[in-house]
């Protein structure tokens, strides 16, 4: 659906500011609570974190995320669920959300409502209350951006300074590198806005002691892993062992991104068999594959998939 019309009726600039959040209240309807919890004053307003705080921000933008083949509902879907995926990448469970919006005055209504109808939806789904934003004008584009705020989850593991965050450091030499799911072809099979976020899977990892570091693979497995990898090492990668989403090959499975699957390390002194036996116990439907090791950067294997002749997405190139 094309969120623009033609006709000057139909469009935002008919309603205005102060009418447009007035019809956003009533979309949302119960996944906003009422002020000053939820939209309506200068800040939204809410209650202590049991655990560590997390936060997170991704927009979608038209013309880059999504265009008029994309459905507002999925649209809406998309943004939120990219910005969970972020959260499962540290084991962290959604608390609120805020939308800021950039619109074009030639905005369809119907575009908007089912965009934040959509939202709604996904927000009940997932426990995310959405607590307020903002709108602003923007000539010739559409810009939605979703600042997400989580919590740890007071996993088993914790350190001394309070219950675990898994990030993107902490890998090393011999560590197994794993991958939930399938990968490639995410833009052509539609996975981008189909896709659910892996947020228990995340949680069940953040307490594995043996579990070292974690990321979510958006930018293409090629580019992702580099966060991931100790200094003075490289991925060493099983080609025959990346899973490949159908019709897919190696190119596009390192490539393609936003898969929004979970890549992480699993320390070399682990049981990996017994922890796979556990995975399938806890996550009989999601997919879990043992893609390589990490080695020494100056004694690579021969066989390796040179990650180095692959590039993910990057912004700004």
């Amino acid at each position: 659906m094309n969120p623009f019309t033609a006709n000057p009726q139909e469009s935002v600039a008919a309603w205005g500011e102060e009418k447009v959040i007035a019809a956003i209240r009533r979309w949302l309807g119960p996944a906003s609570p009422r002020a000053p919890f939820g939209i309506g004053d200068d800040c939204a307003v809410l209650a202590p974190s049991r655990g560590r705080q997390l936060i997170t921000v991704d927009p979608v933008i038209f013309g880059q995320h999504f265009d008029d083949t994309i459905a507002p509902k999925s649209v809406a879907e998309k943004l939120l669920k990219r910005n969970l995926s972020d959260l499962a990448a540290m084991g962290g469970r959604p608390v609120a959300a805020v939308l800021a919006l950039a619109l074009d005055p030639r905005t369809k209504q119907l575009w908007l409502e089912k965009f934040y109808r959509g939202l709604a939806t996904c927000a009940r789904r997932h426990r995310v209350a959405i607590v307020g934003g903002d709108i602003a004008q923007a000539t010739g584009g559409l810009v939605a951006s979703l600042t997400l705020l989580g919590e740890t989850t007071g996993p088993r593991v914790v350190t001394r300074t309070g219950p675990r965050v898994v990030t993107r450091t902490g890998a090393r030499t011999g560590d197994r590198i794993f991958v939930t799911g399938v990968l490639g072809g995410s833009l052509r099979s539609g996975h981008h806005f189909r896709f659910t976020p892996r947020l228990a899977e995340g949680r069940w990892l953040a307490r594995q002691r043996d579990v070292r570091a974690m990321m979510d693979v958006s930018d293409g497995l090629a580019k992702d892993l580099r966060a991931l990898t100790p200094r003075g090492c490289v991925p060493a990668l099983v080609a025959a062992a990346l899973p490949l989403r159908a019709g897919c090959d190696v190119r596009a499975a390192v490539t393609d991104g936003e898969d929004y699957e979970l890549v992480f390390a699993l320390a070399r002194s682990a049981d990996s068999e017994t922890f796979q036996r556990r995975w399938r116990r806890a996550f009989p439907r999601t997919r879990l594959s043992c893609i390589g090791h990490f080695v020494a950067e100056r004694n690579p294997p021969a066989d390796a998939l040179k990650l180095s002749e692959y590039h993910g997405y990057e912004h700004l190139r």
